[in-house]
């Protein structure tokens, strides 16, 4: 993803901290975590996402001089801070959880490590990227478990909150398990196949439905799929079975028929038997419009006769769960584990790591969410992908983080793989528990800590 123009792409409160952190010697190595607090009512697990693009973000952090000229006309910094800036750059350790990697409430998916003023203005984007790739992933998740076995396409764009999201979302998708997007730049930019059909304005512009099929047919004779509920579903349906012969005399093979509106199954049923009693069993049907899990898993369940299904705006806005709970907290400051006790925001303290468990069958069995120096039973999730601010390997492939993701969902017990969201064992490690008693003497608390909110 194409870096910010401006690292003025922040909350004006990091660079208000920043000044004062440097003007006051509160410069040594800072610990910050990204976690979610609690999982949406609607979500059993999360994907992580996102990590790439807040690593291409660290890595070119820089204040240019047009940022610095813009700052000296706001008027609300000292020019000696403002100078200073001209020096910035990255140069903290980060660990965080692979991308695709499944992940549940308080465990930290991504932990910085650096000075605090350089850790405090990563901040906002960080969260802003980690946060919505992290939301979509989620979502595709899901409506891949709803579905398994069919074609899912990412049809958000048009919906999606800004031309970024957009984008965002269509990788965050195909790392979740879609076959792909429609939106040609991510295609273009991710190396994710590209899918497109018609719109009913082609229909619409042409006297008669059939003209309009083979005109399209003739232009775009690869991967061709067919819209064919402009006016009457089934009657296009024969139409298509009708001009099939003349085309494939010509070497034009149709691929499939797109249904957009109405009873998706009721349609697809009938326009199944239509094409299946002219021989036409390999044209596939694909249908799009209002589809989310709920749709999916209905469908699915009833047998309908759909092989893939594009999805939009219940996907790029995650129209059920569009927020996270979520927070990037200063965990450690000058070699001293600190912790927040805000009333339901409290904060376990010290860098952390988190341990996964497996079950005889290879399904998760349970977290324990512990210090970095302890060592509880299970596979460590978080591992260095960045030291002094520059990463340890080269960016893993798309489809490799996504063969990761998939085998993520095949390790998903049971119970979770449903779409009314189910408990999952997190532990909180002794060490974890007593290091948080200590943070609340040091600072005059209880000694018995509230649990994270």
């Amino acid at each position: 993803m194409p870096q910010p123009e401006s690292l003025l792409l922040t909350d004006l409160y990091q660079l208000a901290m920043m000044q004062a952190y440097a003007e006051h010697g509160l410069t040594r190595l800072a610990v910050f975590e990204f976690f979610v607090r609690k999982l949406p009512a609607q979500r059993g697990f999360l994907m992580a996402a996102g990590l790439e693009q807040a690593l291409d973000f660290l890595e070119g952090a820089r204040f240019s001089e047009a940022d610095r000229d813009a700052l000296r006309r706001m008027g609300q910094f000292p020019d000696t801070f403002i100078d200073s800036l001209a020096d910035f750059g990255f140069s903290g350790d980060v660990d965080a959880m692979a991308e695709g990697t499944v992940f549940f409430a308080d465990e930290p998916i991504l932990r910085v490590a650096a000075p605090l003023p350089e850790a405090q203005l990563m901040e906002t984007r960080l969260v802003n990227l980690l946060h919505f790739a992290t939301v979509i992933a989620s979502k595709a998740a899901r409506l891949v478990l709803a579905a398994p076995e069919k074609q899912l396409v990412d049809f958000g764009l048009r919906r999606a909150h800004g031309a970024e999201a957009g984008l965002l979302a269509a990788r965050a998708s195909y790392v979740a398990g879609f076959a792909g997007t429609a939106t040609l730049a991510a295609a273009l930019r991710f190396g994710i196949p590209a899918y497109g059909t018609m719109a009913h304005s082609f229909i619409q512009a042409h006297d008669d439905e059939a003209i309009a099929f083979e005109h399209f047919a003739r232009s775009r004779p690869q991967g061709l799929v067919l819209l064919i509920d402009t006016y009457d579903t089934e009657r296009a349906a024969v139409t298509v079975a009708q001009l099939a012969p003349r085309l494939a005399a010509a070497g034009i093979r149709i691929g499939g028929v797109r249904i957009d509106s109405g009873d998706l199954g009721t349609h697809a049923r009938r326009v199944r038997a239509i094409l299946d009693a002219h021989g036409l069993r390999d044209i596939v049907i694909f249908a799009s419009g209002g589809v989310d899990e709920e749709v999916l898993a209905r469908l699915t369940r009833d047998s309908v006769p759909i092989d893939g299904y594009g999805i939009g705006t219940s996907l790029a806005t995650s129209s059920d769960a569009p927020a996270l709970d979520c927070a990037y907290k200063l965990q450690e400051y000058d070699g001293i584990a600190r912790r927040k006790r805000s009333e339901g925001k409290a904060t376990w303290p010290g860098r952390k790591q988190v341990w996964r468990r497996y079950a005889a069958d290879g399904s998760f069995a349970g977290d324990t969410i512990g210090l970095e120096t302890e060592a509880p039973t299970g596979d460590p999730l978080l591992a260095p992908v960045l030291r002094r601010g520059r990463r340890v390997r080269p960016p893993p492939p798309l489809d490799a983080i996504r063969a990761h993701a998939t085998d993520q969902l095949a390790c998903l017990p049971v119970p979770l793989r449903r779409a009314e969201p189910a408990a999952y064992p997190v532990e909180v490690s002794c060490g974890l528990r007593a290091l948080a008693e200590e943070c609340d003497r040091r600072t005059g608390g209880s000694s018995r800590p509230a649990p994270p909110g």
